[in-house]
C-alpha cells in the first residue's frame, strides 16, 4: 500500500492506494503546534475505524507547501513505514517530463506541480489547471510539457473568511450560489459579491491565460483543456463552462504517479 499526505495551509489531505485503487481518503486539520507523534495518534484510530492495518504500507509520500510541517510528518511516515517518506521537491523534478522555468523551480508549491504534471500525463495537450484551496492558484502548461506560468488569487473561502474577519455587520452566512446578483440583503449581496465575483474572476483569468499561452507559446487555442481541482470547485461548477474537467483528486493522483516512479 501506498500512503499519500499532502499537506495544506488549512487542511492535511491523507489517502491510500491499493495499487492504483484509492481505498481511502481523510481530512485533518492543519496545526503547527502538533508534533509528529500526535499526528500519528489521530492517524491511528482513522486507520482502526477503516480497519486498514497501518503495517501494510510499505510506501509513504510527503508533498507539503507548509514546510515546518514536513519533520513531523517524517515521524509519521516512520511509525507507520519504519522508514523516510518520499518527499516532493525540486530535488526529484528531473525525473519526470514536465519541466519548469529556472526561476520556479524553489518557488513552485508542490501540489501545483503534481496538478500539473498529472495533467499534462492525462491529457497530453497544453492545459490550465485551477486549483481551488486556501489560494486558488492557476497552473500553465503548454504543449511541450513545459510550466509557463503560474497565476495566484486568495482561495474562495479566505476571502469570505477575511471579509467576516474585517467587518462589524455583516454576519456570517452560508456561502451558496445566490438567486441573483442584485442583492436586495446582506445576505445575497455578499454571496453574489463573493461567488459571482469569483465566478468573473476564474473565468476571466482562465480566458487571459489562454490568450497568453498561445501568444507566447504558440500552441493552438482549440487545444487547452482547463482542469479544476480541489475542495470548492463544486462551489462555481453549476454556474461556469470554463471547466473541461474536474477531478477533486487529481493532487492525490499526481503523488501517486510520481510514487510509482520510486
Amino acid at each position: 500500500m501506498t500512503l499519500i499526505f499532502d499537506i495544506g495551509n488549512t487542511n492535511i489531505k491523507t489517502a491510500l492506494f491499493d495499487g492504483d485503487q484509492l481505498v481511502q481518503e481523510w481530512r485533518i486539520s492543519t496545526d503547527l503546534k502538533r508534533t509528529g507523534d500526535e499526528y500519528f495518534s489521530l492517524l491511528r484510530p482513522l486507520f482502526r475505524d477503516a480497519q486498514i492495518d497501518y503495517s501494510n504500507v510499505k510506501k509513504v509520500v510527503l508533498s507539503s507547501v507548509v514546510p515546518a510541517l514536513i519533520g513531523p510528518f517524517v515521524i509519521v511516515s516512520q511509525h507507520i513505514s519504519g522508514k523516510k517518506p518520499l518527499i516532493i521537491g525540486p530535488e526529484i523534478y528531473g525525473k519526470f517530463p514536465l519541466k519548469l522555468p529556472e526561476t520556479a523551480v524553489h518557488e513552485i508549491g508542490t501540489d501545483l506541480y503534481c496538478d500539473a504534471l498529472e495533467a499534462w500525463c492525462r491529457y497530453k495537450c497544453p492545459c490550465i489547471i485551477a486549483d481551488f484551496g486556501t489560494a486558488l492558484s492557476f497552473t500553465a502548461v503548454d504543449a511541450k510539457a513545459n510550466i509557463a506560468g503560474v497565476a495566484i488569487a486568495p482561495g474562495i473561502r479566505t476571502a469570505f473568511n477575511s471579509l467576516f474577519a474585517n467587518t462589524a455587520q455583516i454576519p456570517a452566512i452560508p456561502l451558496d450560489i445566490p438567486p441573483t446578483s442584485l442583492g436586495k440583503n446582506t445576505v445575497v449581496a455578499v454571496q453574489s459579491g463573493i461567488v459571482l465575483g469569483y465566478k468573473g474572476l476564474v473565468e476571466g483569468l482562465i480566458s487571459q491565460m489562454k490568450k497568453d499561452l498561445v501568444k507566447e507559446t504558440c500552441c493552438h487555442l482549440e487545444d487547452i483543456k482547463v482542469i479544476a481541482t480541489g475542495g470548492l470547485n463544486s462551489m462555481l461548477q453549476p454556474i461556469t463552462d470554463a471547466f473541461d474537467y474536474v477531478d477533486k483528486n487529481l493532487t492525490l493522483d499526481g503523488m501517486k504517479r510520481i510514487a510509482d516512479i520510486f
